[in-house]
């Protein structure tokens, strides 16, 4: 009797395992927020490593650091939001982060996620620019990435700045006059981040 009663426990224990692995499992999927950066000085990288401290710190949120060459397209098909960080180049965005905006553009026509008979997720996007000066084209930049993500009908994120207004998205000024990336831009990032990741977590609901 009691060798039976040992096998019976041992066989309910063992039915049991499986439900609380997929509990597990399904504890640890996680919302792919992709941020995806150019640098040449290391500015704008810095940018984006807050930006996902940020995320992180969002429940179930998971912020995929990336230069842009190094992007996955399935990094890119899994992200629920999708954050481009540029240099100014020249008064506005990069020439490589324009062309991985028009890859980003291509791999969702190709997915049918664009074009004629889309069928579009609700993905949203943001934005952040590292410049020399104040008035260096940070604001031109990040335009020029919000209009691309407007035209494949993702939906716009924007920052909140330390006095709590409304901002296209974070950014660094990192001249001779403002050299390097000081700590409060970093920590607007990380807001940035967070705010994100909230907004974005709603959205993939």
């Amino acid at each position: 009797m009691l060798k039976q009663w040992i096998f019976l426990l041992a066989f309910v224990g063992a039915a049991s395992m499986p439900n609380a692995q997929g509990a597990q499992d399904a504890g640890e999927s996680k919302t792919s927020i992709l941020v995806a950066y150019d640098t040449r000085t290391g500015h704008t990288e810095r940018i984006a490593r807050a930006i996902v401290e940020g995320i992180v710190l969002v429940e179930d949120a998971q912020g995929i650091l990336r230069a842009q060459d190094d992007v996955s397209d399935e990094e890119i098909a899994a992200a629920a939001g999708i954050l481009v960080g540029t240099p100014v180049h020249w008064g506005n965005l990069s020439a490589k982060t324009k062309a991985f905006l028009d890859r980003i553009a291509a791999l969702l026509v190709a997915r049918k996620e664009l074009g004629p008979d889309a069928a579009p997720h609700h993905r949203s996007a943001g934005a952040f620019a590292t410049g020399g000066s104040v008035s260096s084209g940070k604001e031109l930049a990040r335009i020029a990435i919000l209009t691309a993500f407007v035209n494949m009908r993702f939906v716009i994120v924007g920052a909140v700045d330390a006095d709590g207004f409304g901002t296209l998205g974070a950014q660094a000024t990192t001249g001779e006059a403002d050299p390097g990336v000081s700590e409060k831009e970093l920590e607007e990032a990380r807001s940035f981040g967070k705010r994100f990741a909230e907004v974005t977590m709603r959205l993939a609901r």
